[in-house]
């Protein structure tokens, strides 16, 4: 019987090679000095009280590890080694800036920009009533009908990802049309990824023009106080030229998809859909686009209108809680303080004249530095490590909008230059549909260096 029943064991699990075990104790150990680094800042002015000069020594330490570690994990999109997303990683860091003593829990709690905060969740709550009210399904029945060749279907594809993607948050529009498209195409018995990259390339196009489009967008609003008609009559051609420019260079890496064709024929799929959210929602949204360009503070419109959207006997609230992205709200309000924390210790004057030697004034060089930037920590921290150094320009509404358009347009650069691309490869995925690296740089990277140069022209002249 004991026999038997070491024999039933399932085998041992064989030890990783040592190649493929390293990245993960890197992780591990430099997670664990940086914890370390900041346990010593936090318990030193406790030990040698009157040591000024070496307490503020080891919280610039601590700051700067921390900083850095956070920003390399955000890069890479986890810590190798540990189960923790983008999100922890920045409760992590803001967490350790506080225990640290870098940045007191007061300070912590004034860094969160609670305006942006409260426009992403009101965008979230409207989209997220716009997609169970059936308005998205209605919409992709219509396109299908409509669209009797791939051309069509193409720039229909394109028009309404940027579209939508304008007013209400481009991740979130990912999330709802990278399924309809991929149903769409494979029902049509064409080829999903030439749309697939429309979806994912024209929302980060179209989400420069306003600055609901993205999160980074949002964060740029807040900081630069400039009202949405003048951000949206500024950047609003540089988003229309830029879909044009998306179309046509996919277009021309994939002409067997759009010539010698003939006319697309599909059935319309089963729709569902409540005619009285539809217009329901379809109401708020346009009563929140109105009072965008009325004026109106947008957190404040997009908080109201997506309250009042929860109001409904028809549908439970904990349906579009479901759909709300908590773990964007956790990362931002992360950031916030990870930035703050490293100002505060970091940020000296001579750092400040250096980097004003960089002439961040000139447009070209800010647009350069921004698109580097973003592709290298992604768009959303180099725009809150950019804050100090755009906020004391000589103009800086236009820095701002500099900004906006290049951290923006630099996320068609690859796959991994923003969370849409991520979200409609991952959509793909699932229903066995590989867009691979090269399959979108070939054609994300000159759009982004064609629509980059279209940008900095338009804002320069």
């Amino acid at each position: 019987m004991a026999s038997t029943h070491h024999a039933s064991r399932p085998p041992l699990a064989k030890a990783l090679p040592p190649r493929r075990r390293w990245p993960g104790l890197l992780g591990v150990g430099v997670a664990v000095l940086i914890v370390l680094i900041a346990v010593v800042a936090a318990v030193v002015p406790q030990l040698v009280p009157a040591q000024a000069a070496l307490d503020q020594r080891t919280r610039t330490l601590a700051a700067a590890a921390i900083f850095v570690g956070s920003y390399v994990a955000l890069a890479i999109g986890k810590v190798p080694g540990l189960s923790i997303d983008r999100a922890g990683v920045a409760l992590v860091g803001a967490c350790l800036m506080v225990g640290s003593g870098v940045l007191p829990l007061a300070d912590a709690y004034r860094a969160v920009d609670l305006d942006t905060l409260t426009l992403l969740l009101g965008m979230m709550i409207v989209v997220a009533s716009l997609r169970l009210s059936g308005f998205f399904a209605l919409a992709t029945a219509w396109v299908m009908r409509r669209a009797h060749s791939p051309l069509v279907l193409l720039a229909a594809v394109t028009l309404t990802s940027g579209v939508f993607s304008a007013f209400l948050v481009n991740d979130a529009i990912c999330l709802v049309l990278a399924p309809l498209v991929l149903e769409i195409t494979l029902r049509m018995g064409r080829k999903p990824m030439p749309y697939l990259l429309a979806v994912a390339m024209a929302s980060n196009v179209g989400s420069v023009a306003t600055i609901t489009g993205n999160p980074q967008n949002i964060m740029i609003g807040g900081f630069s106080r400039i009202p949405y008609a003048q951000f949206a009559f500024a950047l609003g051609p540089v988003a229309l030229a830029g879909l044009a420019v998306t179309a046509a260079l996919i277009v021309l890496f994939h002409r067997r998809e759009f010539f010698g064709t003939g006319p697309l024929l599909a059935e319309a799929p089963v729709i569902r859909a409540n005619p009285a959210l539809v217009w329901r929602a379809l109401l708020a949204t346009g009563v929140m686009v109105a009072l965008f360009f009325a004026g109106q503070p947008p957190a404040k419109a997009a908080i109201l209108m997506g309250g009042l959207l929860l109001l409904t006997r028809r549908m439970k609230s904990a349906r579009v809680y479901a759909d709300i992205d908590w773990s964007l709200l956790l990362m931002f309000s992360g950031l916030f303080i990870i930035v703050a924390g490293a100002q505060r210790a970091l940020l000296t004057p001579d750092i400040v004249a250096d980097v004003g030697r960089l002439h961040l004034d000139h447009v070209p060089v800010l647009m350069g530095v921004t698109a580097v930037l973003s592709n290298v920590v992604s768009n959303v921290p180099a725009v809150l490590m950019l804050r100090p150094f755009v906020d004391p320009l000589a103009d800086p509404k236009l820095a701002w909008l500099v900004v906006a358009m290049a951290s923006t347009l630099a996320g068609n650069f690859t796959v991994l230059g923003s969370i849409a691309n991520l979200i409609v490869v991952q959509k793909a995925g699932a229903r066995g549909v590989a867009i691979g690296f090269w399959d979108y740089f070939r054609v994300g990277a000159p759009l982004t260096l064609l629509t980059l140069a279209l940008g900095t022209l338009w804002l320069w002249v």
